[in-house]
């Protein structure tokens, strides 16, 4: 199991439960810069998942296949239903927003995580 997935197995919550606004305002003061910081990490979550499995699902792929010739592929649909139990992207970068995870800077370069 690859890191990212040990990584996000770990931090699955069971249940998704629904988030105060005014907590996730809290971290930096302005609720629309919170979500776009959420967004932001939702778009690397989502990114780095999709590389690792293409990567992985490369690995069964043949190239001299035609229509008529494709087949299952037992461990191709098993690691593919297991991303797709995977978290949603968005929910995983929430989660990591509020328990401080996430580092974040302004364009001004104003450290303030």
């Amino acid at each position: 199991m690859s890191k990212l997935r040990r990584q996000i197995s770990a931090n699955i919550p069971s249940v998704v439960e629904t988030k105060s606004l005014v907590d996730i305002k809290a971290y930096t003061g302005n609720l629309y810069e919170s979500i776009a910081i959420i967004a932001k990490r939702a778009n690397q979550i989502n990114i780095a998942v999709r590389e690792e499995l293409h990567n992985k699902l490369e690995e069964f792929a043949s190239h001299t296949d035609s229509l008529e010739e494709v087949h299952e592929n037992k461990e191709q649909i098993e690691i593919s239903r297991a991303y797709e139990r995977m978290p949603n992207p968005a929910i995983l970068a929430t989660q990591e927003f509020m328990e401080n995870k996430v580092y974040y800077r302004k364009n001004d370069d104003d450290l303030f995580r």
